[in-house]
């Protein structure tokens, strides 16, 4: 199994982030939730648990897991609510055939050698009308700043392939729309462009906070779990190509078995 460590590159808890960011992790989980009542849900790429903590209070059975060790120790030690965490890596699932109804994976997929095995793996151990969930930045901003240790980012048709290739049925959505843009804004999209492409933006969480809070001003933490109102909700909508996914910095999918 990698020991690529992705501690660096995953929002913790006590972590700082901009509002924004926090509205984007909530909505993440908040959609996720309509699909998890009363479901056997996995979570791939959990990190320290947050999400799949307030997933847990909807679904009738948890299992979380993530590639990096350390995060699975703080998981474990924040969860007072006791699911089976392990340590996975995505091309090969420990899990049986058909005993899953939801599998989530957010903000990750991009980080993987072979996605496609990946989401064939998903489709593998989901029932019949299963669902898988995955979300990811849109790699078609125009100020996008790709993430360290990435590797591979899927736009909206892409990424509807991606899950075609392995059986899925694919539905997409658009999040956080790009709102039309002050002087203010302009001038630190050409910034950040200017910054993404001279290699210098900062490459870990610890090292982003500060540039934010320069920017940005008022930061807020990331809780210990997601709650109910914690931040704006921005509701998914639905898009059909890259061109309409290009007003939107958050893409969705929903992948359904048959």
């Amino acid at each position: 199994m990698t020991s690529v460590d992705f501690s660096p590159v995953t929002e913790k808890v006590g972590d700082w982030v901009t509002p924004e960011a926090a509205a984007m992790f909530y909505t993440r989980y908040r959609y996720a939730a309509g699909f998890c009542r009363e479901k056997r849900i996995f979570e791939v790429a959990a990190g320290e648990g947050i999400g799949l903590r307030y997933l847990a209070g909807y679904a009738k059975h948890t299992v979380g897991a993530d590639v990096t060790a350390a995060l699975l120790v703080r998981a474990r030690h924040m969860s007072p609510v006791m699911f089976p965490l392990l340590r996975v890596n995505g091309e090969a699932l420990p899990l049986s055939s058909g005993s899953r109804d939801v599998i989530i994976c957010y903000e990750a997929i991009y980080y993987l050698a072979n996605p496609l095995r990946f989401v064939q793996e998903c489709r593998r151990v989901l029932a019949p009308g299963g669902v898988l969930l995955l979300c990811m930045p849109n790699p078609n901003q125009i100020d996008f700043n790709p993430s360290q240790q990435s590797r591979t980012y899927y736009s909206a048709e892409q990424l509807q392939r991606l899950l075609a290739g392995a059986g899925f049925e694919a539905d997409l959505y658009g999040a956080f729309p790009m709102e039309s843009r002050s002087l203010w804004a302009a001038c630190l999209s050409c910034i950040k462009r200017v910054a993404v492409a001279c290699n210098l933006m900062p490459r870990t969480m610890a090292g982003k906070r500060w540039l934010k809070r320069l920017v940005f001003g008022k930061l807020v933490r990331v809780p210990s779990t997601v709650a109910d109102g914690m931040a704006a909700y921005c509701q998914p909508v639905p898009i059909f190509s890259d061109r309409q996914s290009a007003r939107y910095k958050i893409l969705f999918a929903v992948g359904r078995s048959s």
